[in-house]
């Protein structure tokens, strides 16, 4: 019978390299400086210790009053997602909603609604959810969304969900010589390997002198709460500047998993009418694409943001 001898030391070394350590995580919902106080005019439900909740109480059909859209803006700054069910409301409408908290974008790529700030994600059997990666929206604009609002007019028996990650709690919780070593450095944002990957070249070359590829800082800081957020993704960033390619594709890869982690995260459960407001300048979000053949209706409208810095 043959032993086997276990080299105990090589073992501890490979779970230190794979990080394999489990207990609590730093989690911190509010930027510091930021005080925890109370909502007035409208009920809010936690759906996690720091990211999502639950709005109930405002009707997304009418006008909302500025009294109640600073608080909103609040809650949208303290807890990331916010989430709004039984609004049963117009694409019009939704895009009044919207309108509040600044310019609308034109997505030069996906399918349109009624209007050109509409963006119509419409799923079934011929056309398949691609969704499924985390991501923040446009990241390769120059200006990428402030946030967007999203509305599901239909939705499949099961599945379907979505989910938010808080990239705030996500950068806190890296190691600090991670931290150190990823301050300062920027990363190339850039539409061509998706939305460019079947268009025609002289289609492609004319899209990337309309929207060149952008140079955004790996972590950056919310132009409101001046908190530090990690921006990169893997759908749209495509290398750190400054660093051989398999160095950059090494680090990029260890920083996108950070989106993963569940404690960062919220999942939520659509049901028809229900509407999503998130921060797009905070969170990466991942839409979960598990009832093909099923039909899923979603129109998207999303907030034109500022440079991250």
């Amino acid at each position: 019978m043959t032993q086997l001898t276990v080299d105990t030391s090589r073992q501890f070394d490979l779970f230190t390299k794979r990080q394999i350590q489990g207990g609590p995580r730093f989690l911190q919902r509010l930027a510091d400086g930021l005080e925890d106080r109370p909502y007035t005019l409208f009920t809010l439900k936690p759906l996690g210790p720091v990211i999502g909740a639950e709005i109930e109480g405002v009707d997304l059909s009418e006008q909302v009053s500025p009294e109640v859209k600073e608080e909103l803006h609040r809650a949208l700054l303290e807890w990331k997602v916010l989430f709004f069910r039984d609004q049963d409301i117009t694409s019009q409408q939704q895009l009044n909603f919207a309108r509040q908290w600044g310019e609308l974008e034109n997505h030069p790529f996906l399918p349109k609604g009624a209007a050109a700030e509409i963006t119509r994600f419409e799923k079934d059997a011929n056309m398949k959810g691609q969704e499924n990666n985390w991501h923040s929206d446009v990241s390769w604009r120059l200006e990428p969304s402030l946030g967007a609002v999203l509305r599901l007019s239909e939705v499949p028996p099961q599945g379907g969900d979505t989910l938010w990650a808080d990239m705030g709690a996500a950068y806190d919780n890296l190691p600090e010589d991670v931290k150190e070593r990823i301050d300062g450095l920027k990363a190339i944002h850039d539409f061509t390997p998706t939305f460019g990957r079947n268009m025609p070249p002289e289609l492609l070359a004319q899209k990337q002198a309309e929207f060149p590829a952008a140079e955004h800082p790996v972590v950056r800081t919310h132009p409101e709460t001046g908190r530090k957020t990690l921006f990169v993704n893997p759908v749209f960033t495509t290398r750190i500047i400054g660093l051989d390619e398999e160095e950059g594709e090494k680090l990029l890869q260890y920083l996108f998993q950070q989106a993963a982690i569940p404690e960062y995260q919220v999942r939520f459960h659509w049901e028809k009418n229900s509407v999503a407001l998130w921060d797009n300048r905070a969170t990466q979000h991942y839409a979960s694409s598990d009832y093909y053949p099923n039909r899923r209706v979603a129109e998207r409208i999303s907030i034109i943001g500022d440079r991250p810095y």
